[in-house]
């Protein structure tokens, strides 16, 4: 059975793009119209030249002036200005395959200003910092590196959607308003009406009839829905009033969630998520592959100038997809790990049992010690939050729960997950354990008073994902408009 007949509903409705223009490129010596904003402007005394870009492409158009003395006699062009111009297509003359002529002598050919730009219109071709481009939110991503890891980051969440199409999930939309905390940490940011109407009792004085919150994570809302869907997942923002302000936080990010039932194993979350990984990774290096095979250009990876970067970008592609399985250890067997290492004196201090495993320690142990991503499980109870149940070899001595996180070089934690509880009195009695409003939380409680299955889930920062693989340093780069303490531009 052949390929389905692809209709392209959008023909003769849009002008191609210039990535179509360089992939599919017309016949030489046609009449082409594009539209984008000037890059760079030279001009010389019998010829100009503009680079044109339109964001499809880390990619420019050349763009051919002839008798640039009369061409540039209207309109005094500059950098950023956003203009259209039609003229014939060719073969390029220079280090490019294709450029377009435009020459003001000839019928058909036409240049004219769509936008101009202010005297002091700051992204101009040389090197700047991404430091000093996070203060023009609304310019920055007309640079090539910036565009580039949208381009990017819209790539990968296609083949998200692919992956779990493929493994028969259904994706959902869970709220963003909630009036539970599922990490259980408070650091929520709270959801009122700017005014406030007057109310003749307490509730009615809450919008909501009780406290509302912006989500740290859906996922107990997912629970609810897997119970009915059986494989659920989905990709929303979340929100966290923590008042960090490193490279890898922000206030308001993207997570992606999945929840699964009918497993009893968190050995089998770890193997999932690894499959899942390894999935958008093979995904990545095979349009890197056959782009370049092609001849034709990768957008990511040719959006950088710095070599230092590429070879960052293909390493870390090429740990990820190694040959062999990502290794797995216990909270208890990391600590061991790192306190030998510790009395080598190569770490400083010394770790005990229940104390958090930092950022450097991940970093240490997934980068040199293993040379891998590697999944560590079975963490203290007292370190995690209320739902997750005791672990397989549960010791009372040393309580842990079935969860795990995994942790990549040079980042750290890139995911987190656990199996759920779902027995209902063991529930009950870890919430009044902690404290907990049990009448609060009677509706998250119900889904185990009316068949209950196992189930499991994980919790992964899509912007940590596309900083790793794009391996971008500041979380704040790879998002469009950083939402962190202090930073909210616009």
């Amino acid at each position: 059975m052949g390929e389905p007949h692809r209709v392209n509903f959008c023909n003769n409705i849009l002008d191609p793009t210039i990535k179509e223009l360089l992939l599919n490129p017309p016949k030489n010596d046609s009449i082409v119209s594009t539209q984008g904003h000037i890059k760079s402007i030279r001009q010389f005394k019998n010829i100009g030249f503009i680079d044109l870009s339109d964001g499809s492409t880390y990619l420019s158009l050349s763009i051919v002036i002839g008798n640039p003395e009369s061409a540039f006699k209207q309109n005094r062009y500059q950098v950023g200005q956003s203009i259209s111009v039609k003229g014939l297509w060719r073969d390029s003359q220079g280090t490019q395959k294709h450029e377009l002529v435009y020459d003001p002598e000839e019928n058909g050919h036409s240049l004219s200003l769509i936008g101009g730009v202010t005297e002091s219109y700051p992204i101009q071709k040389k090197s700047q910092t991404l430091q000093f481009l996070r203060t023009l939110p609304t310019l920055r991503h007309r640079t090539s590196t910036l565009a580039a890891i949208l381009r990017f980051r819209s790539f990968m969440e296609s083949k998200m959607n692919d992956f779990f199409e493929s493994e028969s999930f259904v994706k959902v939309s869970p709220p963003l308003i909630t009036s539970s905390d599922c990490e259980g940490a408070g650091e929520q940011f709270k959801v009122e009406p700017l005014n406030k109407p007057v109310a003749k009792d307490k509730e009615e004085d809450l919008f909501f009839g009780k406290n509302t919150y912006l989500t740290v994570s859906t996922q107990l809302h997912l629970e609810v829905l897997a119970q009915s869907l059986n494989r659920v997942w989905t990709l929303t923002p979340c929100f966290r009033a923590e008042n960090s302000n490193t490279n890898r936080h922000l206030s308001e990010f993207w997570m992606l969630e999945a929840e699964i039932c009918y497993i009893s194993d968190v050995r089998q979350l770890t193997a999932f998520t690894e499959a899942m990984l390894r999935y958008v990774t093979v995904s990545i290096r095979d349009k890197a592959d056959s782009i370049n095979s092609s001849g034709n250009f990768d957008d990511l990876i040719n959006s950088r100038f710095n070599k230092l970067d590429i070879e960052n970008i293909t390493n870390r592609w090429s740990t990820l997809l190694s040959d062999k399985p990502w290794p797995t250890i216990t909270y208890t067997e990391a600590i061991d790990i790192i306190n030998k290492v510790k009395n080598k004196g190569r770490l400083k201090g010394r770790l005990n049992w229940g104390d958090s495993i930092q950022t450097d320690h991940e970093k240490w142990l997934a980068g040199e010690h293993f040379n891998s991503p590697v999944f560590i499980t079975d963490y203290p109870a007292s370190e995690k939050p209320f739902y997750m149940p005791p672990s397989t070899d549960f010791n009372p001595e040393r309580p842990t729960v079935a969860c795990f996180d995994l942790i990549v070089p040079g980042m750290g934690e890139l995911i987190g997950g656990s199996m759920r509880e779902h027995r209902y009195n063991e529930l009950v009695a870890e919430m009044k354990r902690r404290n907990m409003d049990i009448e609060e939380m009677d509706w998250y409680l119900s889904t185990r008073l009316n068949g209950s299955v196992p189930h499991g889930g994980f919790g992964m920062g899509f912007e940590r994902l596309i900083s790793y693989l794009g391996a971008m340093e500041n979380i704040k780069d790879v998002i469009p408009f950083p939402r962190a303490p202090q930073i909210c531009h616009c």
